[in-house]
């Protein structure tokens, strides 16, 4: 095992460490794409994005295309890459404002906690529409862990902290517990060469309605490149 250093919040610092990776030579099988905060007060990312939809979503999002052209490489017909991104059930009851990304309008945590996490399952969804229609070995899936005792839940109400203290043994996962599913998308048989599933407790399940429409994973992938500076290569791709 070897610890590089990567601030998901920092698009220099997800520079540098891809560049540190790279210069590694080293393939890349599996991508898990895990970071996350939840229900953060209102705070900007240094990039000045809001650090839910920065961290969260963006960061993830630019670290995935850098890391492409290597995944693409270590893939093969028989062994494809895998790219696995971790959502939430709470992407079913998130909106996606694009013309208000950054929440700035007004802003709630739980909406833009939401926001995030759709984002980043209409990400996956056309991620691997792009993958396929360029005849990559690599497949992206994403997962929802489930509700996990783990400190996401340090800034929700003491009401809330005191409720989850007294059930988290009957109603949480455990981290390992929650770790099962992307555990499962990242090495199991099952998975080799199937992308764009939405996966729950190791199974196949449907996403929200709103995270398979078309025109809304192109305008978001379109403007995520504009805000993280990356150019939009997929514009050949309908």
């Amino acid at each position: 095992v070897e610890f590089l250093y990567c601030d998901l919040a920092s698009m220099k610092s997800i520079r540098q460490f891809v560049q540190r990776f790279k210069a590694k030579n080293c393939p890349l099988h599996v991508l898990v794409n895990n970071a996350g905060v939840m229900l953060v007060p209102e705070k900007k990312t240094e990039d000045g994005f809001e650090e839910h939809f920065g961290l969260n979503y963006l960061g993830h999002f630019l670290l995935t295309n850098l890391l492409l052209d290597t995944l693409k490489q270590s893939g093969t017909h028989s062994h494809n890459a895998r790219i696995i991104t971790v959502s939430s059930a709470t992407h079913y009851v998130g909106k996606l404002h694009l013309n208000d990304l950054q929440s700035r309008c007004s802003y709630s945590p739980h909406g833009a906690y939401a926001q995030s996490k759709l984002a980043l399952v209409l990400f996956t969804y056309r991620l691997q529409h792009l993958l396929t229609a360029n005849g990559s070995h690599v497949t992206a899936n994403v997962v929802d862990p489930g509700v996990v005792n783990t400190e996401l839940y340090k800034h929700v109400s003491w009401v809330v902290k005191v409720a989850k203290w007294m059930t988290a043994w009957l109603f949480f996962k455990t981290p390992e517990e929650g770790a099962s599913t992307t555990i499962f998308a990242a090495v199991s048989p099952e998975m080799e060469g199937a992308g764009g599933c939405y996966l729950y407790n190791e199974e196949r399940t449907k996403s929200a309605d709103v995270a398979y429409d078309e025109e809304l994973q192109r305008r978001l992938w379109t403007e995520s490149c504009k805000m993280v500076g990356i150019s939009d290569k997929s514009g050949r791709v309908p």
